[in-house]
């Protein structure tokens, strides 16, 4: 992406040499991308990129729902799809549900705007749909195709910096039933005032607009630990007995701070930096990547574990695990 990015903006950005080294980085090794290379060297309409989108995030979509359903997809009634990276109506449940084929009854939630934090408020909103119709099997997704809001006309150091980070991927997990993970106990979403700013998009003629400001993982080391203590007084569980967190790989500084904020050891967030040095960034999708490969680890687990994502509001959404000890 580097090299694009360099074409596109090499006689437009006067201290383009000097943004670029965002780009060099040990942290992000592999990202995939819905297309081609050239196709991002192409100046592209909203229409044009938002239709890349459509078809995109529908064929992952559905790959990620078959892998994580399997032989119980005939039993899914409900289906909550996350995404924000693109915009779609009828929306993409609607062509998923069909696409799988499932019953015309299920029960269909689109969730938009949430970017990377729709993961785990994604999740959240699958187990309260499942325990409300008697905990009969959601089919959660989460799919974003970011590299399709990489715009040429966007000169702004935002626009480099997100193409440096970002990737495209979806991932789905099936809640209720008869599942033998972790039990989802409940969630807690925190929503900081006066932070719009911080990040989200900006609607202009030729697309969707990065927006980013302020310094993310400072705001996480100053804020997340009153979120935490919060939580856990909500749930009514000792702040201690939370030693285990499946964050949101937003960047290598953000798991940084998130070890700092927890008080947790470095390597706790070890799996996260996997998938983030994997694929990158793929907002929503990301923290459903670093469960599975959670879910896969034969590292002992505490009895409860913490899922975490920050995203546009500016916002934070928890989900406690519980998880089987022996």
């Amino acid at each position: 992406m580097r090299s694009i990015v360099e074409r596109v903006f090499g006689h437009r950005v006067t201290d383009l040499e000097r943004l670029l080294r965002v780009f060099e980085h040990d942290h992000i090794h592999t990202r995939y991308f819905v297309r081609p290379p050239e196709w991002y060297e192409r100046d592209h309409g909203f229409g044009e990129s938002n239709a890349v989108f459509a078809e995109s995030a529908l064929e992952l979509a559905e790959n990620a729902a078959r892998a994580a359903a399997a032989e119980h997809l005939s039993a899914v009634r409900a289906i909550v799809v996350v995404s924000s990276t693109g915009v779609m109506t009828p929306s993409l449940d609607a062509s998923l549900i069909q696409r799988l084929g499932l019953p015309a009854s299920t029960k269909r939630l689109p969730i938009f705007g949430l970017g990377c934090a729709g993961g785990v408020a994604g999740l959240a909103r699958a187990a309260e749909l499942s325990r409300g119709l008697g905990g009969v099997p959601v089919l959660m997704v989460a799919v974003e195709i970011c590299s399709v809001t990489f715009r040429q006309s966007d000169t702004r150091k935002s626009n480099i910096v997100a193409s440096s980070i970002f990737g495209d991927g979806a991932a789905a997990v099936l809640v209720g039933g008869e599942g033998g993970g972790p039990q989802i106990i409940d969630s807690h979403s925190t929503l900081f005032p006066d932070t719009h700013d911080i990040m989200g998009w900006d609607v202009t003629d030729d697309g969707l607009a990065v927006r980013f400001s302020r310094d993310i993982p400072t705001f996480v080391r100053e804020n997340i630990p009153d979120v935490l203590r919060a939580a856990c007084e909500a749930w009514g569980i000792e702040g201690h007995n939370v030693r285990d967190v499946i964050a949101h790989p937003g960047g290598s500084k953000v798991l940084e701070a998130y070890s700092q904020a927890t008080g947790l050891p470095a390597e706790t967030f070890d799996i996260a930096r996997k998938v983030l040095r994997d694929f990158g960034n793929m907002s929503s999708a990301s923290v459903l990547f670093v469960l599975e490969h959670w879910l896969r680890s034969t590292s002992p687990r505490p009895p409860y574990s913490l899922m975490a994502a920050l995203g546009p509001g500016f916002s934070s959404e928890l989900v406690l695990l519980r998880n089987s000890v022996e």
